[in-house]
């Protein structure tokens, strides 16, 4: 498995960015697919985003689509999550994961976990 370190949560006012940093650490980095979930008190993680191994291949939910970019950096074990135009509905614990093997927005199908970082969007 790989540890993973999620920084760059914060609060913000509605319309501003923030960029999420994962640091990684354990073998073969560049063969997890990465993800990025984010969970509100009460409900469900949600999944947010995903990159694939190399990087060329990503997705989203639909919410974010167009306003946050996923992508990392297989040399310093990075993967960041770009988020601009937040609203307050993006307010959540912010969570990297890391998966071995198929591509998947299911967050049961995560090996690894970090801690979560907090994102305030306020109105």
């Amino acid at each position: 498995q790989v540890h993973l370190v999620e920084s760059g949560g914060g609060l913000v006012e509605a319309g501003e960015s923030l960029r999420l940093s994962c640091a990684a650490s354990g073998p073969a980095f560049g063969g997890y697919v990465m993800g990025w979930f984010r969970q509100v008190p009460g409900k469900d993680r949600e999944f947010v985003a995903a990159i694939s191994f190399s990087g060329a291949g990503s997705d989203y939910r639909d919410s974010v689509r167009g306003r946050f970019t996923i992508s990392r950096d297989n040399a310093k074990e990075m993967v960041y999550l770009q988020m601009n135009n937040l609203g307050p509905d993006d307010t959540a614990v912010y969570y990297c994961a890391a998966k071995w093997g198929a591509w998947s927005a299911r967050c049961g199908k995560y090996d690894s976990w970090g801690q979560g970082t907090h994102v305030t969007v306020s109105s």
